[in-house]
């Protein structure tokens, strides 16, 4: 059992998301938040944002969403004059005066700030390019690379 409690935990730092919803791309490190996912497909999402076409089960979800069209950033940094519209952006950002890299890469050395800086860099170990051109057959393991490479299409 602490064998499996440590797994579970170092999900957390590795980014790894072994439980994937069958009905949408979404991952989880958790089979229980896959399960608390799987409800969300079985409700109603009765909070529609009016600014876009995402739609949600919960009020404060909602409101959180929200916030990216506001921007209204309610969350402040007490070492730099950033703010943030999500506590869990500020927490992340946190981690840049800190100089903490919980998020460690199984395969080298290398450990991150940001989850969502070891799972990009996860790529350069698999070779999984996620990021697909729509306009040609090109693929990028990160989404900047994806963005730059649509400006050769615009001309």
């Amino acid at each position: 059992a602490q064998n499996s409690s440590l797994r579970k935990h170092n999900r957390m730092h590795t980014g790894e998301k072994p439980f994937k919803c069958k009905l949408c791309p979404q991952a989880f490190a958790r089979n229980h938040s896959l399960q608390n996912h799987q409800q969300m497909h079985n409700f109603e999402m009765p909070f529609k944002c009016k600014q876009c076409p995402r739609a949600f089960a919960r009020n404060s979800d909602l409101r959180s969403h929200n916030r990216l069209h506001t921007g209204e950033k309610p969350f402040n940094c007490k070492h730099c004059p950033l703010a943030f519209a999500r506590n869990s952006d500020l927490r992340s950002h946190n981690r840049l005066h800190t100089g903490e890299k919980p998020f460690k890469c199984e395969h080298c050395p290398i450990a991150f700030a940001r989850k969502s800086d070891l799972r990009s860099h996860n790529s350069v170990h698999t070779g999984e390019k996620p990021f697909k051109c729509k306009e040609c057959p090109e693929a990028f393991a990160r989404i900047s690379s994806l963005r730059s490479h649509k400006q050769t299409h615009t001309g």
